[in-house]
């Protein structure tokens, strides 16, 4: 053998084992990766069953029930246009009630019921992770779309009347 034949052999040999090594890695970051959902998501069908994964949202006003046990807690996680029921057996973080912002870590379970092991809430009244956020924000607007297409479905007038008065009170005598 030549000793560019050589070179090249071994050049191809480090190639394809620097292959290998980073299919390996790649494979076992697959498995500890956990995505984020939003209701909306979830309710769309396109988060895969038993796997973990993370879903963001408010608690939803009225939606907190406490087991007798003293740690199951049952409440909802709404992203404003659809809430996705949620179990969790623990104890919940101080800052923890409704109409907060919550991240819970867990998977979906037959029913469409959110198994969390692990419930985040915001820590403080200005934060909010920015994949809740973001979801919140577009579900809002999905939601917003929604209605104004229905408005004009009907021949209503999204944003008030064809003159420009809402009904409401404008100001001074």
């Amino acid at each position: 053998m030549k000793t560019r034949q050589k070179r090249l052999l071994l050049v191809a040999g480090g190639l394809a084992s620097l292959a290998v090594v980073a299919g390996l890695v790649l494979n076992a970051f697959r498995d500890n990766l956990v995505f984020f959902y939003t209701p909306s998501d979830i309710v769309a069908d396109i988060v895969p069953m038993e796997r973990t994964f993370r879903i963001g949202g408010l608690v939803e006003d009225g939606s907190v029930q406490r087991a007798e046990d003293g740690v199951t807690v049952h409440f909802r996680v709404t992203d404003t246009a659809v809430a996705v029921p949620v179990v969790y057996h623990g104890i919940l973080p101080n800052l923890f009630r409704e109409g907060q912002g919550v991240v819970a870590v867990g998977s979906l379970q037959d029913g469409g019921v959110f198994k969390a092991s692990q419930v985040m809430a915001r820590h403080d009244e200005t934060y909010m992770p920015p994949e809740a956020a973001e979801a919140i924000e577009r579900a809002q607007r999905e939601q917003a779309r929604t209605v104004g297409a229905a408005d004009a479905a009907v021949g209503g007038h999204p944003g008030g009347t064809p003159g420009g008065y809402s009904g409401g009170y404008s100001g001074g005598y």
